[in-house]
């Protein structure tokens, strides 16, 4: 098991969030809980080709599903005691463009909420990159317990 104070829990939650295409991965060493980027150019060192079929001693990173990162967006609207402000926010959440539509009303129409949104969802995405560093058995359950422990989820206002 490795250490959780030796991984970049950030990197490893935006590597979860990485919605792109498969020309490139996130990947982790198991071992020293490295995370490394590997494009199908320029492998993982940044120069040299590599299969990532040949890179078997990491773990690859698969990203979450977007309704994870939306249910977010929705818990957050929902969440905040500005009825007014939640009413709006939800109301970008409806069809496809909803997470631009949400960044954009945020950042428009209620710039006083985008550092509790930040708060709120980097707290989020970090408690889930620690979940998933227990399911692939590279941290342990107590090291996750306290890491969520320390990093309560952000009060909304």
């Amino acid at each position: 098991m490795v250490d959780l104070n030796a991984i970049d829990v950030e990197e490893l939650a935006s590597a979860l969030a990485d919605q792109t295409d498969y020309d490139h991965r996130w990947l982790i060493d198991p071992r020293s809980g490295e995370i490394v980027f590997w494009t199908s150019d320029t492998g993982i060192d940044g120069e040299n080709s590599v299969d990532i079929d040949e890179l078997d001693h990491l773990v690859l990173i698969d990203p979450l599903p977007s309704y994870v990162w939306y249910q977010d967006m929705v818990d957050f609207a929902e969440g905040i005691s500005d009825r007014r402000s939640g009413e709006r926010l939800s109301r970008t959440l409806q069809g496809k463009g909803a997470f631009r539509r949400f960044r954009n009303e945020l950042h428009q129409r209620h710039p006083d909420l985008v550092s509790v949104w930040r708060a709120f969802s980097d707290g989020r995405a970090a408690a889930r990159a620690v979940r998933w560093l227990v399911e692939e058995g590279i941290v342990d359950d107590d090291d996750a317990q306290r890491f969520c422990l320390d990093n309560p989820e952000a009060q909304l206002p």
